[in-house]
């Protein structure tokens, strides 16, 4: 962005310094980190978290393109009050999932209302993990799902999930 390059031995030395600087020393940062003059609603709380935020990412890198693109979407969302980028990922009804836990192999089906596994059904993929485990554990985690991309690949919509 045109500014002086950081030295990564020294970057967390100059971030524990900014919040000592003065508003105007500040904006100057700003301006030599992002090329553009820092907004002027900004105080100095809030300059400085951006300062050290650019600085981060001249030494370590920013965001990958397709986080961007994820935030861009949320964002919008937000801005239309649409709540679906929220919502939890769909596994498609009748999608088997095994997990072995303590050398016993657990097998959830999907179903429409829920996840059935030892012929009673529950709201959540946490819930089985639980039920499963006495403990308190992410159901897509325990499963070994990740969560899907917010757009699938056509190939990718036509095959099962399991762990």
């Amino acid at each position: 962005m045109g500014s002086p390059a950081i030295d990564p031995t020294t970057l967390n030395a100059e971030i524990e310094r900014l919040p000592g600087l003065g508003i105007v020393e500040l904006r100057a940062r700003w301006q030599a980190l992002y090329g553009r003059p820092a907004p002027k609603s900004f105080r100095r709380n809030l300059l400085a978290r951006g300062i050290a935020y650019q600085m981060q990412v001249e030494v370590y890198g920013g965001l990958s393109n397709e986080t961007k693109r994820r935030l861009r979407e949320i964002a919008l969302a937000v801005r239309n009050g649409d709540k679906a980028p929220f919502a939890a990922p769909r596994i498609k009804p009748g999608t088997r999932l095994l997990r072995l836990w303590q050398q016993k192999t657990h097998t959830v089906l999907v179903a429409a209302d829920g996840y059935e596994w030892e012929g009673k059904v529950y709201k959540s993929l946490s819930a089985v993990a639980k039920a499963i485990t006495g403990t308190q554990w992410n159901g897509y985690t325990f499963f070994g799902l990740k969560r899907p991309a917010s757009r699938p690949r056509q190939n990718d919509a036509d095959k099962p999930r399991h762990a």
